[in-house]
């Protein structure tokens, strides 16, 4: 489809502009559009980390011309993927009737990944984005606070809003299309048993939905942690979230290729942009503004192929969702699988 610049961008071959990205995916329009199923069985679903970012809206960008309501683009976007992850519900807890619009929307096999809650990961929230009747019941203190975290909510404030959050996502659950709920845990969040304790303590309470963990210290993965990490998640069953992201900073993720659950593997790319990724006072999204190459994108094929015949289901989100950078992305990973896994199996030797 015909595209048109939100800017000029610089001269990066990794930040060529939505133009430029668009006709790439001309030539891979369709790859995405539905589930891969491995020799083995195992479905692999590809999408992007959001689908109303307003760079991703803007006209003649991603959606067609005449997709402008909420309904309209969902429609659209879940004809184009099988599968969304949601992080809107990391910065407020989701209705039920958003998520019944949600699953009225879209096909009954499309999925979507729910990144959970911030005061569910040790990460803040400011008074206001919380729902009316837990900020009515905050203590005067508290309410007065530019930002508040779990820790300093009352017991009964901290169950409130984990009731809340399963209660929002219960309509996707109810009509198999709820994915898992992604963990996201901040910089500061440390490899003790204190943190251990608590990512159990998430599963918990989170009953029988899925979750999954992603990491953003580098920490967990050092010479010290890195096998200790790994066997914690294996041990318990809890998917390990790889990632693809800028690496040399306190918060990078090693591109580790490691399945710690049967049931389910995620991959995330969030782009290689190292000079935003802990810039402050930015635009989100500046973080990620990154296309990726298809030399890159094929360093991971026998990597989400290998992790493919590991587990039943993977989910490979693309947070690198600038524009149609993102969306682009995906549909070329999805032509690069489809094609490696249309030769078969590798020859053994």
């Amino acid at each position: 489809m015909p595209t048109l610049p939100l800017e000029t961008p610089p001269p990066s071959p990794h930040d060529p502009g939505p133009g430029a990205a668009g006709e790439r995916a001309t030539t891979v329009e369709r790859a995405a559009c539905l589930p891969i199923t491995t020799p083995g069985g195992a479905t692999i679903r590809i999408g992007t980390a959001s689908w109303t970012d307003p760079t991703m809206t803007a006209p003649g960008v991603f959606y067609p011309r005449g997709a402008e309501s909420a309904e309209e683009r969902l429609a659209y976007y879940a004809a184009t993927f099988p599968i969304v992850e949601v992080d809107a519900t990391y910065y407020a807890l989701l209705s039920t009737r958003v998520a019944e619009a949600w699953v009225a929307r879209t096909p009954p096999d499309f999925v979507f990944d729910v990144k959970a809650y911030a005061l569910m990961t040790g990460q803040p929230t400011e008074p206001k984005r919380l729902p009316k009747d837990v900020r009515s019941a905050l203590p005067d203190e508290l309410a007065a606070k530019p930002r508040l975290y779990a820790r300093d909510l009352p017991p009964e404030l901290r169950d409130e809003i984990w009731r809340l959050f399963v209660a929002g996502i219960e309509p996707l659950g109810a009509s198999g299309q709820l994915g898992s709920v992604l963990l996201q845990y901040p910089r500061w969040f440390f490899p003790t048993g204190e943190s251990r304790d608590a990512i159990l303590e998430a599963r918990q309470r989170l009953g029988s939905i899925r979750s999954a963990v992603e990491f953003r210290s580098e920490t967990w993965f050092n010479d010290k942690n890195r096998e200790r990490t790994l066997s914690f998640l294996a041990d318990n069953a809890i998917p390990f979230v790889m990632v693809d992201g800028p690496q040399g900073l306190r918060s990078s993720v090693p591109p580790i290729m490691a399945v710690t659950s049967p049931e389910m593997a995620l991959v995330r790319f969030h782009g290689r942009r190292a000079e935003t990724w802990e810039a402050i006072g930015i635009p989100v999204v500046e973080r990620f503004r990154y296309l990726y190459s298809e030399e890159e994108l094929a360093e991971w094929v026998p990597r989400i192929r290998e992790a493919a015949e590991q587990a039943r289901e993977m989910h490979i989100l693309m947070n690198n969702c600038y524009a149609n950078y993102g969306s682009t992305n995906a549909r070329e990973l999805a032509a690069l699988l489809e094609k490696e896994l249309a030769g078969g199996p590798p020859d053994e030797t």
